[in-house]
């Protein structure tokens, strides 16, 4: 009985909003786990994690242009992470606001698939696309970013089917509540940290490095029968 690879060294691997915290965690776990990391932001990533040898590509994920421009720049691609991402609590009832949230998390996220499923053809690779705890419920101060997130969970099955002929798998991670730059304002809200706290059965808001196992996992040979589905790491609270 062959033993399963976990092993992730010597893969590509592109993560775009890859300077934000589950960004910057996730490129930390693949470098450390000997795959080559190119982070992508509007802005350029710590120096500790240029240091630890990631490459940056400015890139805005809203731009047809820009995405594509880049995919035509990258050679050899095995993993895809859209991690970009922001909220605008109390104002994505705008329709400006809402059309930006989810250009952002959902279309951002075509716009990658689709640039880019040429090179994980090439290469069997594998998508790993972001949702969240309000892929799974309402969330009345940030409808877009909670509308993108649901809708996140059926792009990824829509998705897993569609490239399955091109042998590339295609999953998500919902994280759950992660002490993040988006989160802070939610997490300095003592209303409302008091309200995640009482469902959560760690009663602590996670760290971005907690995710990144089961990004490894999820690009790893063990994984190769996973496939459309969006795994919960939130400490149990969609459980409770």
């Amino acid at each position: 009985m062959a033993v399963p690879s976990f092993s992730v060294a010597g893969l590509q691997v592109l993560i775009s909003g890859g300077c934000g915290g589950i960004g910057s965690a996730f490129a930390r776990a693949f470098l450390g786990s000997g795959a080559g990391v190119t982070v992508t932001d509007l802005k350029p990533p710590a120096a500790e994690l240029t240091a630890a040898g990631a490459r940056f590509e400015p890139l805005d994920v809203t731009s047809d242009e820009a995405v594509n421009a880049l995919a035509a720049k990258v050679g050899r691609l095995d993993v895809l992470i859209h991690c970009a991402g922001r909220l605008i609590r109390h104002e994505e009832h705008k329709p400006e606001v809402f059309r930006e949230i989810v250009d952002i998390h959902l279309f951002g996220n075509m716009r990658l698939a689709t640039a880019f499923r040429p090179h994980l053809k090439a290469t069997r690779g594998c998508i790993i696309n972001i949702g969240s705890m309000y892929s799974y419920f309402g969330a009345p101060m940030i409808p877009a970013y909670a509308s993108a997130k649901t809708a996140v969970v059926g792009l990824t099955k829509s998705l897993a089917i569609a490239y399955a002929e091109d042998g590339i798998r295609v999953n998500a991670i919902a994280p759950g509540w992660i002490a993040t730059e988006i989160s802070r304002r939610g997490r300095e809200d003592p209303e409302f940290s008091a309200k995640v706290m009482q469902r959560l059965p760690t009663k602590r808001w996670s760290e971005p490095d907690e995710l990144a196992g089961t990004a490894l996992f999820l690009a790893s040979p063990a994984a190769a029968l996973i496939n459309g589905v969006t795994i919960p790491v939130d400490g149990g609270y969609v459980a409770s």
